[in-house]
């Protein structure tokens, strides 16, 4: 009986014993919050497996002991106010004793103040886009495990699933801020080494912080289950010296610069259609296909079929619009931050010409340059503006034709991107332009989040002077999460946008700001 005993007490306490040995219990980590984490995980391990003795082994000793035959009889009794007392007092002192060390993790995971680093986590079908607050370096983060990997006619490799074209590279020994936000559906930003696992809502901001102990590669992926790809958006962060961090973010700033000087320079190249087909292709097999499948039918319902659509039958113009800016209420995505020209002519090209499409056209960079350089303008459900046609010429009409057109009316507007809009154009634009780049932090009312991001509504920068407005705008505000955005919005987009937080929910200023206002602040 006694051998019995020792046994079931080994079977408890074993598993306990050894848990930081098993792979299959969870790691500690290479932050300080992921090992408090994994202590107070421990902690409440232990305390199970003492209550698990204690019960089992009160259980074990009256079936052997108070068994009929060994002649006990059973107490014949109703209730007991020592036992009622003592099984109401000793959960609620255990409770206690998990709820100290709990409480001060958790206290210690949301308490991202006092960073030295920001960065902006942006989830998107099926990828991460992730911004460097006042470093001038984002870059989107995509899954590059081979399609032959996933359809099974290749071997899988050691980090199938788990790896991508661009990780994100982090310091070690410095306090790193995330902010967490979506342009779809929730996702959630899970890395198990840094106890980091905080959903990516759309329209709100979540906040979450690490700092790394150790350099090295970890993965992660989004851990919500948000859509028919789910398993095909990993996270790789990468973690490197504080020096090593240092020069690679001046290595990105360099190349950032090279790569736009190398885009001005595509756009003066024109390339066969051979080279646009083979290139659209590989970028259609990574960008598009989750949504669109390879052979370009779509999901009936989800995705709309690519083969001989209303969009590959119409307007060259219409096509480049989409992909560029999206198409907001659905789940088409704007690249024009994801792709280059280049990339962006070659995808279109690739589309309307394949799967039987055969419409002949060659879309060009310069074709695309020209779609893009061109400002929204309220009330006007395109992206061109009112000097550009809302139709550029059909399909079939020569590429050199659609792009005399669009240099053309590009060349008017940039001659009068400075002139006065009224107070209609400017909020117009301005709310559009707000709801896009502001409303993930400020809210659509311009409430804000209090304790995370300011109220915009009668708040001292709107009824400040109009100088100190346009200087956060434009420069941001370091040691917050208030970007700069001088790179990101045109002269005419700053204005309107200033002007619609100045008049918008109440605040009812009458400041009109101009985009001469924009371009000659800090002259």
């Amino acid at each position: 009986m006694k051998q019995l005993l020792y046994c079931v007490l080994a079977l408890i306490f074993t598993p306990a014993l050894f848990a930081s040995e098993m792979p299959l219990n969870m790691t500690e980590g290479v932050t300080a919050i992921s090992e408090q984490v994994y202590s107070l995980h421990m902690i409440i391990l232990y305390i199970c497996c003492a209550i698990g003795l204690v019960v089992f082994g009160v259980m074990i000793y009256a079936m052997i002991n108070h068994r009929k035959s060994k002649g006990a009889v059973a107490a014949n009794f109703h209730e007991s106010t020592k036992v009622e007392i003592l099984w109401t007092v000793v959960p609620f002192i255990i409770l206690i004793i998990m709820a100290i060390p709990a409480t001060k993790t958790l206290i210690a995971m949301e308490d991202p103040s006092d960073a030295d680093l920001t960065i902006k986590v942006t989830g998107s079908q099926w990828k991460w886009h992730y911004s460097y607050f006042n470093q001038d370096v984002e870059f989107y983060s995509l899954m590059s495990t081979p399609r032959e990997q996933i359809e099974g006619t290749e071997a899988k490799g050691e980090h199938y699933l788990l790896e991508v074209d661009k990780p994100l590279v982090l310091p070690i020994n410095r306090k790193v801020r995330f902010l967490m936000t979506s342009e779809d559906v929730i996702h959630s930003w899970w890395v198990p080494a840094f106890a980091v696992k905080k959903d990516a809502n759309p329209g709100f901001i979540n906040e979450a912080w690490t700092k790394i102990d150790k350099p090295g590669v970890y993965r992660g992926q989004c851990a919500e289950l948000c859509g028919k790809d789910h398993g095909f958006m990993p996270i790789v962060v990468e973690a490197l010296s504080e020096a090593d961090f240092d020069n690679w973010l001046i290595a990105q700033q360099q190349a950032a610069n090279n790569a736009q000087a190398a885009a001005k320079a595509a756009l003066s190249k024109t390339l066969s259609m051979e080279e646009l087909m083979t290139q659209g292709e590989q970028i259609y097999m990574a960008r598009c296909a989750a949504c669109h499948q390879p052979n370009g039918a779509g999901l009936p319902g989800v995705f709309p079929s690519l083969i001989g659509s209303p969009m590959i039958k119409g307007p060259v113009a219409d096509h480049i619009d989409i992909v560029v800016n999206g198409k907001p209420g659905t789940a088409m995505q704007a690249f024009a931050k994801q792709l280059t020209a280049t990339e962006i002519a070659a995808v279109v090209t690739f589309e309307r010409n394949a799967w039987g499409n055969n419409s002949g056209d060659s879309v060009q960079a310069a074709d695309v340059s020209s779609e893009e350089s061109a400002p929204a303008v309220p009330g006007n459900s395109t992206a061109v503006p009112a000097t550009l046609p809302a139709k550029l010429p059909a399909a079939d009409q020569a590429t050199s034709t659609v792009t005399e057109t669009v240099n053309e009316a590009v060349e008017d507007v940039k001659a009068a991107v400075l002139d006065d809009l009224s107070m209609d154009e400017l909020m117009a634009m301005g709310q559009k332009v707000y709801m896009i780049k502001c409303v993930a932090c400020h809210q659509a009312a311009g409430t804000g989040l209090p304790g995370a991001f300011p109220s915009l509504i009668e708040s001292p920068i709107i009824t400040g002077p109009v100088t100190d407005h346009l200087e956060i705008v434009i420069n941001g505000k370091p040691g917050t999460a208030m970007q700069g955005f001088s790179s990101q919005l045109t002269p005419q987009e700053l204005a309107a946008v200033i002007t619609y937080e100045r008049n918008a929910w109440g605040n009812d200023s009458g400041d009109a700001v101009q985009a001469s206002d924009v371009d000659g602040h800090g002259k």
